[in-house]
């Protein structure tokens, strides 16, 4: 299982409608990477569970254990 660690100090990421970092008070939003052509990839949102999907070249649905996934701070 993944872990979602703060980027910057590495404490766990907690969520709350957002991923936040309690060490350092940043605010991330989890992006997802396809792993074949490294576009971002679309989540798609049914049922209770989550599926990636890659609009670029691709154009399928990624596992989410192959996607490739960064923090990226928002502004709060």
């Amino acid at each position: 299982m993944q872990e979602n660690r703060c980027p910057e100090c590495q404490v766990e990421l907690n969520w709350d409608g957002q991923y936040v970092c309690n060490g350092c008070d940043f605010h991330f939003k989890k992006i997802a990477f396809c792993p074949d052509c490294e576009a971002e990839l679309e989540k798609l949102q049914a049922c209770g569970s989550a599926s990636y999907f890659c609009n670029s070249k691709c154009n399928e649905l990624k596992s989410k254990s192959r996607a490739k996934f960064i923090f990226q701070k928002v502004e709060a």
